[in-house]
């Protein structure tokens, strides 16, 4: 009752709205009416109330609460059921104890603030509340294991999509999941599965967005690689635009993939935004060191790389740091 009570003032947020006109359109009293705004101002909405005319909608929280992210996406799967916490450790380790279960597919984890979040290779990465994008997107997609790279491939896509849609930031991709602004890092993906030898029982892309945090975050942490969308814009950003629009985008990539459509056309798009590709790399894997050529990127979503011998090899995992890109000179 709740959710309905805040639709009806937003659909009529240029105006008030009478305490006895939503009872009898709602069929519930005005007592119960008036418990459902004192629950939505104590949720951050900012709902002027006057005892002669009624109330009225003047702002939304800053906060992504599953009824502001809902209102903006109409998808098949993804985000059909939202799970919201304002803290967590990691929104990915939360979604691989849901996985333990049956779920549906789609299933969003959104949490305001990570204590223990998470990046590749076993980095922490911050995630202070409110300021950034901290999501898991769970998946159950008919592929085998080998497959799941095109997934963090359509990921980061969607994401460095959004971004420029959302702030028109010209937000650039480093092989195979870091969104790159300005030379500097903004956004992290991790993409964990449980799987069998041939088939995946879940998959789940966790996102990571420095949204909204500011310079002094970086620099108290002695943080020069990363930076913010806020920083880069000059300005505070939607969050819940910016979550609706990578909703939007990685679901129909997603849909695209998974229905057996040609991923050529998405990995040409992915390559066109690549700060990896034409560059001199160096690959660190299980300890050992190469330096090469980023030549290309396939299908899979593998890098192709040409090793100073000559020898051309495809890499599935491992570090790839590009040269100018986090201090590779």
């Amino acid at each position: 009752m709740k959710k309905t009570v805040l639709e009806e003032l937003r659909e009529n947020s240029a105006e008030y709205l009478s305490g006895e006109e939503l009872s009898k359109k709602l069929g519930v009293s005005r007592t119960s009416i008036w418990k459902h705004i004192k629950k939505l101002k104590e949720e951050g909405y900012i709902i002027e109330s006057s005892t002669k005319v009624g109330y009225k909608l003047i702002e939304a929280p800053d906060i992504l609460y599953p009824k502001e992210i809902e209102r903006l996406i109409d998808t098949e799967i993804v985000g059909k059921e939202i799970i919201f916490m304002e803290s967590v450790d990691s929104t990915n380790n939360y979604a691989k104890m849901v996985a333990a279960d049956s779920f549906i597919e789609g299933t969003l984890i959104i949490a305001e603030e990570q204590t223990l979040g998470k990046g590749r290779m076993g980095r922490g990465w911050i995630s202070p509340k409110g300021k950034g994008i901290w999501v898991s997107i769970m998946l159950k997609p008919d592929m085998k294991p080998e497959q799941a790279m095109q997934i963090t491939i359509i990921a980061a896509y969607a994401v460095a999509k959004a971004i420029k849609e959302v702030t028109n930031l010209e937000a650039l991709i480093k092989w195979p999941n870091d969104i790159v602004v300005n030379g500097k890092k903004v956004c992290g993906i991790l993409t964990e599965m449980g799987a069998e030898i041939d088939a995946i029982n879940y998959l789940i892309v966790g996102i990571g967005i420095n949204t909204n945090i500011d310079k002094i975050s970086f620099t108290k942490r002695g943080l020069n690689t990363a930076t913010s969308l806020k920083i880069e814009a000059g300005k505070t950003i939607d969050r819940k635009l910016l979550l609706s629009k990578i909703i939007l985008n990685f679901e129909k990539l997603y849909l695209d993939l998974v229905r057996k459509l040609d991923i050529t056309n998405i990995i040409s798009s992915y390559k066109k935004l690549s700060i990896t590709l034409g560059k001199d790399i160096r690959i660190i894997h299980n300890d050992e060191e190469q330096l090469g050529f980023a030549k290309d990127i396939n299908n899979s979503g593998q890098l192709v790389v040409i090793l100073k011998n000559g020898e051309e090899i495809e890499i599935v995992s491992g570090e790839v740091s590009v040269r100018g890109i986090y201090g590779y000179v």
